[in-house]
């Protein structure tokens, strides 16, 4: 099954923070995996939904409700 690939500014809305916040996440390193499809510094970049929801479950805390 094909995993939903989102863009950047659909990847942000899901986690709750601006797409400017995923580019720098991404230049630092620490964000959710992405997908860069094509080179160079304005390539077309997609994230998996079934990254965020990975990337968003390790730093869930607490008990679930």
């Amino acid at each position: 099954m094909k995993s939903e690939k989102l863009t950047p500014a659909q990847a942000a809305a899901e986690m709750g923070v601006s797409p400017q916040t995923l580019a720098n996440w991404r230049w630092q390193g620490i964000g959710p995996a992405y997908i860069k499809l094509t080179p160079g510094r304005g390539g077309r970049i997609r994230y998996t939904r079934a990254a965020v929801e990975a990337w968003l479950r390790e730093r869930t805390t607490g008990a679930a409700a």
